[in-house]
């Protein structure tokens, strides 16, 4: 299968090299790819709902948006990623050709529910796909040394597939490969071989200025927009409450399209305007809208900064 080397570990880049994959080709290509540490939610998910975004913002974790549908998954450089899109009509095999690739590397993969390839009966790769006119795009994930515990923070609030569980527990559900390819000494090794083996004697594509251009104008213009990754969230509701110097703050909220739809303050706090009045001020705006509010006129010596915590 002809091929593409992309040594770019930019999380919105990569995601719009898929996409240039999927819609500005003909060929059937295949591509291995990684990402430094970040998150990747599906298109129809909700950051709010899927990922602890205070603690990816502490960690330098990048988040963005797939074009292709399922959930949240984290990347770092202990991941490989794969991307193989064509015409429909060459794709017939494409879902089972990752499993079969590691079969024939040493490892007993097996493809298991609607996406994932197990080995041991552990999860070592999620894939998604994505059809555009007469072609098809499928991407996935290889866990080849990923950090767990990151996985588990970044991941861990509700709505996530990981809510709640521990680093033991994620560990007895997901595998990283070179636990079973001991034959190969880091990823570059088992990327090398991989490569090899998906390749044959197929040539490289290399794509033009003008190609790599279009790929750039895509990331910036899309793939890095907040529109992109938070402004087509659909609705999540939450709820949360914490102890102040005025006493206790509640919150219930909803989000969609990545603003307030709906706010509600309540406890036992005070202050000396009806918290009303500034649920109804936020209404239609982005949670960051508290930083230039004056909120200690509704909850007395509260920052905002404070507040701004419990949402």
């Amino acid at each position: 299968m002809n091929y593409l080397i992309n040594s770019c570990t930019d999380p919105h880049w990569n995601m719009a090299h898929d996409e240039f994959l999927l819609e500005s080709l003909r060929e059937q290509v295949f591509c291995l790819w990684q990402n430094r540490p970040s998150v990747i939610i599906g298109l129809n998910q909700s950051p709010y709902a899927e990922v602890d975004l205070k603690y990816l913002e502490s960690r330098d974790i990048t988040l963005a948006r797939r074009v292709t549908g399922g959930g949240a998954v984290y990347h770092d450089l202990g991941n490989l990623n794969y991307s193989i899109a064509g015409p429909l009509a060459d794709m017939e095999n494409a879902y089972g050709l990752m499993a079969e690739t590691l079969q024939s590397l040493g490892v007993d993969a097996q493809r298991s529910g609607r996406n994932d390839i197990l080995v041991d009966g552990r999860k070592c790769s999620g894939y998604a796909k994505r059809l555009s006119r007469d072609r098809m795009m499928i991407h996935g994930t290889l866990m080849w040394d990923v950090n767990l515990e990151t996985l588990t923070r970044a991941l861990a609030v509700p709505g996530s597939k990981l809510q709640a569980a521990g680093i033991a527990s994620v560990r007895s559900r997901v595998a990283n490969l070179k636990d079973y390819l001991p034959r190969f000494h880091d990823l570059r090794a088992f990327q090398d071989a991989l490569q090899e083996k998906l390749a044959g004697d197929s040539p490289e594509i290399r794509l033009t200025p003008e190609q790599i251009r279009n790929i750039d104008q895509m990331a910036d213009g899309k793939f890095r927009s907040w529109e992109w990754n938070f402004g087509r969230s659909p609705s999540a509701s939450f709820a949360a409450g914490r102890k102040f110097a005025c006493g206790t703050i509640q919150v219930q909220y909803t989000l969609r399209h990545g603003v307030f739809e709906s706010l509600i303050f309540g406890g036992d706090f005070l202050g000396n305007r009806p918290a009303e009045q500034l649920a109804a001020a936020l209404i239609g705006q982005k949670p960051e809208a508290l930083l230039r509010m004056s909120v200690a006129d509704y909850f007395d010596g509260v920052t905002p900064e404070e507040l701004a915590g419990l949402f």
